[in-house]
């Protein structure tokens, strides 16, 4: 992870302190650090190897003598010990839309309140109104925030679990009794959201194998063996993260029919049970059976086979007619990561991007991209230095140079206006015509009610220039429910103005979510698939994210940046012409 993890770390060391209410010149100091780390352009390891960490701005000794720590241990012991020290409780408060760690201090302060529950019993008890800051209208904001994550507890992001589900599956295989092992469950079906890990291992020992999975967290609370009536045993394992994961270890012979009982949903399940039944067989956990016969499947495309039935994918297996669609041999050819041939929705040091334009051209080039688009934050955006006119003429002349620089890749001009709460754009129509392209998003007034938000979005749609529109909901997965819109009134006019609409690849975001992108495709709307990259690193997120949109059904057809290079510069003259004329 390099310096974008230390300055992870500096970053929480930073507000565990300010929880805490220290010293405020130490809180920023910690800031100041992991901000420095985030833009600092030359290579962390080698100013450490080469002792020059001292050139860094701002790292005296003890800043240098942390990193250090970092690059030999893996961590830093102060910010370890504050984390133990910090009661878990009042890090959970963190999370609650409208406390930042400066209220957060101030509520411990004068209330010490150390968690959820306890902000809970105080915003009833109308506690809250009267300490500065704190108003009826933040109140109501921070009583609705706890409801959500309540919610949300004991949940994490798919990109996150399935990084740990990874570690934990190459580990079980590279034990000689386990010959088969699989991530299961939500994680598998690429929920953007889930409560546990579920991993799936056939073995020629299960007892060791077991065992040696409920080493893995050896300082972990476990819950042991649950043993179901046919003596098939599951582990549950806690991880340091408080991750819950649960292993089910079977025989070879039952490993493609366990995986497909914990892949789930149990809908799919239910419906392809029935389906095998209406078919003269019988579908168990532990096998497909004909009559009293077991019948052999090696792996779940067997059994799909044996009861006539094309594979399902595990993304689309939720119960919303895959079953009757495999039946008549026309499931969608899911869209593939190589089949992006370009990305939109890109931010360059320009506004709130942590690399440079040519970082991020670079950076594109290398992944194998043909072109890129570039969409910094417009003028409205002050907190993320959105770009006035003078700036944007500035980065148009690089785009101009790096266009020329690299002749075989197409740098297309762009911006993410912001739509304003009358729906308008904030810049105005002479601005707007010189872009490429424009993305409209919400980046503010998000509790505005159903109808008040749904007649701003179709204001926006309305826009002769606005291309794609951005994050449709606002949602932060486990952190801000969306803002109250009637999505299917907005895909509609999508539909009939032929705008783009984005799935922000974002794994916080995921938005659109993958339910509306099915009703997107059914309706034609085409579908951008956008990694929202603050970073070089974050261009890997369309790609890496991209099964989760494939939960939507989408195919190549439906993605817009799957067109080449060619056909994307032939539609941007077009629709540009025609707002022209």
């Amino acid at each position: 992870m390099g310096k974008h993890e230390l300055a992870r770390i500096f970053n929480a060391i930073g507000t565990l302190l300010e929880v805490r209410g220290e010293n405020p010149f130490k809180v920023r100091t910690y800031y100041k650090a992991a901000r420095t780390l985030e833009r600092l352009t030359e290579d962390l390891e080698k100013l450490i190897q080469e002792d020059r960490l001292k050139e860094i701005p701002g790292f005296g000794t003890a800043l240098i003598g942390k990193t250090l720590e970092w690059k030999n241990t893996g961590t830093i012991n102060y910010y370890e010990e504050l984390l133990q020290s910090t009661p878990p409780g009042l890090l959970e408060l963190l999370r609650v839309p409208g406390l930042g760690p400066k209220k957060i201090a101030t509520l411990t302060s004068a209330l010490s309140l150390t968690n959820l529950e306890m902000l809970e019993e105080a915003c009833r008890e109308n506690k809250l109104i009267g300490l500065p800051g704190f108003g009826p209208k933040t109140k109501e904001k921070i009583a609705a925030g706890i409801q959500f994550l309540k919610k949300q507890r004991n949940y994490f992001l798919w990109e996150e679990g399935m990084e740990w589900a990874l570690r934990l599956q190459e580990q079980l295989a590279a034990q000689s009794m386990v010959s088969q092992v699989e991530v299961a469950g939500d994680l598998r079906r690429c929920l953007p959201v889930a409560d546990r890990i579920d991993l799936v291992a056939a073995a020629t020992d299960p007892a060791a194998a077991k065992a040696y999975f409920s080493g893995l967290a050896p300082n972990q609370n476990r819950k042991g063996d649950e043993c179901f009536p046919d003596g098939t045993g599951e582990n549950f394992i806690v991880l340091p993260n408080n991750m819950r994961v649960r292993l089910a270890v079977v025989p070879p012979e039952e490993f493609a029919t366990t995986l497909l009982h914990y892949t789930g949903s149990r809908p799919h399940n239910q419906g392809l049970s029935r389906h095998a039944e209406n078919n003269g067989f019988t579908l168990r956990k532990d096998g497909l059976f004909s009559g009293e016969e077991l019948i052999p499947c090696r792996k779940e495309a067997d059994l799909y086979r044996h009861l006539g039935l094309a594979y399902i994918p595990p993304e689309l297996r939720e119960d919303l007619g895959e079953l009757k669609v495999a039946a008549d041999g026309q499931l969608p050819e899911l869209i593939q990561p190589e089949e992006i041939q370009g990305l939109f929705h890109v931010h360059t040091t320009y506004s709130d991007g942590l690399n440079t334009l040519r970082e991020m051209v670079e950076g594109a080039i290398s992944r194998g991209y043909h072109y890129l688009g570039i969409a910094d934050h417009s003028q409205n955006a002050y907190y993320a230095h959105g770009l006035k006119k003078v700036a944007l003429e500035e980065q148009w002349a690089e785009i101009e140079q790096l266009n020329q620089e690299f002749p075989h890749f197409i740098i297309f001009k762009g911006i993410e206006a912001d739509i304003l709460p009358s729906g308008e754009l904030d810049y105005d129509p002479e601005t707007l015509a010189q872009f490429d392209f424009v993305i409209g998003s919400i980046h503010s007034h998000f509790r505005m009610d159903e109808a008040e938000m749904t007649t701003r979005l179709l204001k926006a749609l309305d826009n002769p220039y606005l291309t794609m529109l951005g994050h449709p909901t606002g949602r932060i997965l486990l952190t801000r429910p969306g803002y109250k819109v009637n999505l299917e009134a907005i895909l509609q006019k999508a539909a009939e103005k032929g705008t783009i609409i984005e799935f922000n690849a974002n794994p916080y975001r995921l938005d659109l979510d993958w339910r509306w992108c099915r009703r997107a495709k059914e309706l034609g709307v085409t579908i951008a698939i956008n990694p929202d990259a603050h970073t070089v690193a974050e261009l890997d997120l369309a790609r890496t994210s991209l099964p989760v949109a494939r939960k939507g059904w989408l195919e190549k057809a439906d993605v817009f940046n799957t067109k080449t290079a060619g056909e994307l510069r032939a539609f941007f003259a077009r629709i540009n012409n025609l707002n022209i004329s």
